[in-house]
């Protein structure tokens, strides 16, 4: 109940975007990432597991305006309820050595987004990164790869190694891009 109250509360009060999505697509989401946590973390309050679901869905696509207003909202819909902060040191020193690695700045907003990228694809099995040319999409991409590679090599936080392989998507039509029920 509190998802689709979250929800209907958005889509009133933030501002309207094409990226933001509130309906079953959305819902789904919060609900596999709230299975998800449940799973990692079985003695969890449920309404912590529950907001923190809604956070790690949604927080990532909202634009800094409106993040004000949506915390607003999950304050008052889940009144006194204070998120854990994630343990994410052997990530963050992993995105920190890449950083360096790729000769770039290292700035707490893109250390933010990077870590955002990262728990949007935890709980989503596709997603898009959207901006302005030149605002750090790929840079966060590529960091991102190589951290949960070298996090890999480490044995840390049960990560995989990434291998990203670019293709031109007007080589190949939009079923064989996306997929397609034969």
């Amino acid at each position: 109940r509190k998802i689709v109250t979250t929800y209907k509360l958005c889509s009133e009060q933030l501002s309207v975007q094409d990226h933001y999505d509130y309906g079953m697509r959305a819902v789904k989401a919060v609900l596999t990432a709230a299975g998800n946590l449940k799973r990692k973390f079985p003695e969890q309050n449920e309404s912590i597991l529950m907001l923190r679901a809604i956070n790690d869905v949604n927080l990532a696509k909202f634009l800094a305006h409106d993040l004000p207003l949506f915390r607003g909202i999950t304050s008052d819909l889940f009144p006194g309820v204070l998120l854990p902060t994630p343990d994410y040191q052997a990530l963050e020193k992993a995105i920190a050595d890449n950083i360096k690695k790729l000769k770039l700045q290292s700035v707490p907003y893109f250390m933010e987004k990077t870590i955002q990228l990262y728990e949007m694809i935890v709980v989503r099995h596709g997603l898009m990164v959207v901006g302005q040319p030149f605002s750090g999409k790929t840079c966060a991409i590529k960091v991102l790869a190589g951290a949960l590679t070298d996090l890999k090599a480490k044995g840390l936080m049960k990560e995989e190694k990434v291998q990203i392989i670019t293709i031109n998507p007007k080589s190949v039509t939009m079923q064989q891009l996306y997929g397609c029920f034969d």
